[in-house]
């Protein structure tokens, strides 16, 4: 695992043996705040959004999400799972609190020490499951308002990629939720119209990637 800094000035992981990122190399954050942040949670008409994270990682979706649910006074219910937890040293050098949020620090942090497989309160407005499982064969319940779905590429982990994964993932959701991924290939949004999401290809962060997906369950009587 190497640390690399992208270009926005925020930090990414570098896995050798998949030759992948966990992030852009454009902007780690600037990709992660565009994509799910703003293109995800600001467009979910949800009060008190229940949300469910395909890849843990760095925690740096789940930080901004719980700044997010701080500033909008908004109650927040997020559920992540990771099947290879990153160890504290790691998480530190990223140093996320320092350029995103500095008074934040304990909440970072606090995210990230949350025992893992029960809902954890780390603030007034935000409350974590991290599940510790293979997303594969992980059974969730339903009711989530948005999915951020943040799996490595395709082809770099393709059994995260699948018909019957994005079918039990849109059973999931509630009417109106939305999934966002930053992966726009033509074979994920088919799967994703094959589940039933009507798909929207929308601009990708600033100086990242040319597209991204959102896919919605359209509410139907």
């Amino acid at each position: 695992m190497e640390l690399e800094k992208t270009a926005d000035g925020s930090y990414t992981l570098f896995v050798p043996e998949l030759d992948e990122h966990y992030h852009s190399v454009k902007g780690a954050l600037t990709e992660s705040e565009h994509i799910f942040i703003n293109m995800g949670l600001k467009h979910s008409p949800a009060k008190e959004p229940n949300i469910l994270e395909i890849g843990f990682g760095t925690g740096l979706n789940a930080f901004l999400t719980s700044l997010e649910a701080k500033k909008e006074s908004r109650n927040i219910r997020y559920t992540t799972i990771e099947k290879y937890p990153l160890e504290m040293d790691i998480i530190k050098h990223l140093d996320y609190p320092e350029l995103i949020a500095p008074t934040e620090k304990d909440m970072f942090y606090s995210i990230h020490t949350a025992e893992w497989n029960t809902p954890q309160k780390i603030s007034e407005n935000f409350i974590i499951e991290k599940i510790k499982g293979d997303f594969t064969d992980f059974k969730f319940r339903k009711g989530y308002d948005i999915i951020y779905f943040d799996a490595f590429a395709p082809e770099k982990q393709p059994e995260m990629w699948s018909q019957e994964l994005f079918n039990n993932l849109y059973d999931v959701l509630n009417n109106n939720g939305i999934l966002t991924t930053y992966c726009a290939k033509g074979s994920v949004r088919r799967m994703l119209k094959e589940a039933g999401f009507s798909v929207e290809r929308l601009a990708g962060p600033p100086g990242g990637k040319r597209e991204i997906l959102r896919g919605t369950k359209l509410f139907t009587d």
